[in-house]
């Protein structure tokens, strides 16, 4: 990226973008908090919950063909800001829906700019890497991760004194106004290869989709650890009540202190042999997991697949805008849509295989996820900030 690309000290322009990502994790734990509460005040039923839920991925996949078309015609910087505006502003709607139909509505139009604002914000931590001479990306993330956190505390002490989600979603989204208000000024002006025809369409490369692919398999991983956790410790694990939670904690604990080292080990010894690591850890972790499911054996496992899984999406993001063949943004949609699909499908295939068969035989199928993305990860070489491998 060229000096005339950046806007200020770069040192600055991290500070902003993780700002933001911070900001866009603490919404969207914000409103998987309340899922319950909101569940309660629009009486739903689990079923119909399951399928108003599936609004928000249908939004912001439909979002996918698009977003990196109006992040290369408008920049980065000017989306980031009107998509995290109207993406916190949904969500105080969420907290003021009366009805299923506008929850639904909502939520799709949630998912939308959920992505468009994805995309922005890594296209600005992607202009922002090139400015050191390592990898941050994962970094960034790490940010996300940490929002997380915070946004489950904070969603867990509302709903302990009983305030409704609309008037905790406002105290969110006068946080979002302050942090975007305050980080623009320190955002990038203009993306590395940012052009005025926004919607000129460029065949992704045969490197760009082994990245989407290498991403694809860690997200049916990540989808499965979110949703599947529990109900693995619960049903295979046998686990205590209390202690149903303990493979999930884990993994998050794991994945999001996993994301603040990575650059630093991807810069010591590239981000090849870190991918192949990553899918390592992913198969070590779900075989303990598998091979034995007992309490302590399984958390261990569980804690090994977090770290695997932590540096691989922001890797690939990494290496994705550094594209020669399409615009950072661009790069980052193909990659990003090809990986959402593991996210998305991951899931209800693992529920698939558990009816068929049992769910610690579905727990096995992501081992072939593993294996795959250590394959993958050993063909060929992936780009990076000071050490190509």
């Amino acid at each position: 990226m060229s000096p005339s690309s950046q806007s200020g000290n770069p040192k600055k322009s991290r500070l902003a973008v993780s700002a933001v990502f911070f900001a866009y994790g603490l919404t969207f734990a914000s409103w998987a908090s309340r899922i319950p509460t909101i569940q309660q005040n629009l009486d739903i039923s689990d079923g119909v919950l399951g399928l108003v839920l599936f609004s928000l991925p249908a939004g912001l996949f439909f979002c996918l063909p698009f977003s990196g078309w109006i992040i290369n015609h408008f920049g980065s910087k000017k989306v980031v800001v009107t998509a995290g505006l109207v993406y916190t502003g949904l969500l105080l709607l969420i907290g003021l829906s009366q009805n299923l139909m506008q929850l639904v509505a909502v939520l799709f139009a949630f998912g939308f700019f959920s992505n468009l604002l994805n995309i922005a914000v890594n296209t600005q931590a992607a202009g922002v890497e090139n400015s050191y001479k390592k990898p941050i990306m994962a970094t960034f993330h790490g940010m996300w991760s940490l929002a997380g956190f915070a946004g489950a505390a904070i969603g867990t002490l509302m709903m302990g004194y009983g305030v409704e989600p609309a008037y905790h979603f406002v105290l969110i989204f006068m946080l979002m106004l302050l942090i975007i208000f305050v980080s623009t000024k320190n955002m990038l002006d203009k993306d590395a290869g940012q052009s005025a025809d926004g919607l000129k369409f460029v065949m992704p490369d045969r490197p760009l989709l082994k990245l989407g692919v290498i991403a694809f398999c860690s997200l049916v991983c990540e989808g499965t650890m979110f949703d599947w956790s529990g109900v693995y410790f619960l049903k295979v694990v046998k686990a205590e009540p209390a202690w149903v939670g303990a493979g999930y904690t884990a993994f998050m604990i794991s994945m999001a202190a996993g994301r603040f080292i990575a650059d630093s080990v991807a810069h010591k010894i590239g981000v090849k042999r870190v991918l192949q690591l990553s899918g390592l850890l992913m198969v070590t972790g779900l075989l303990i997991s598998v091979v034995f499911p007992y309490q302590i054996p399984a958390i261990i496992g569980f804690l090994l697949v977090g770290i695997g899984v932590s540096s691989v999406v922001p890797l690939a993001y990494s290496a994705a805008s550094k594209s020669t063949t399409m615009p950072p943004s661009q790069a980052l949609s193909t990659v990003t849509t090809i990986g959402f699909f593991g996210l998305l499908v991951g899931p209800p295939v693992i529920g698939l295989i558990s009816g068929a068969s049992d769910l610690r035989t579905a727990f096995a199928f992501l081992i072939i996820m593993g294996g795959l993305m250590l394959v993958l990860s050993s063909i060929g070489r992936f780009k990076s900030n000071g050490n190509d491998a």
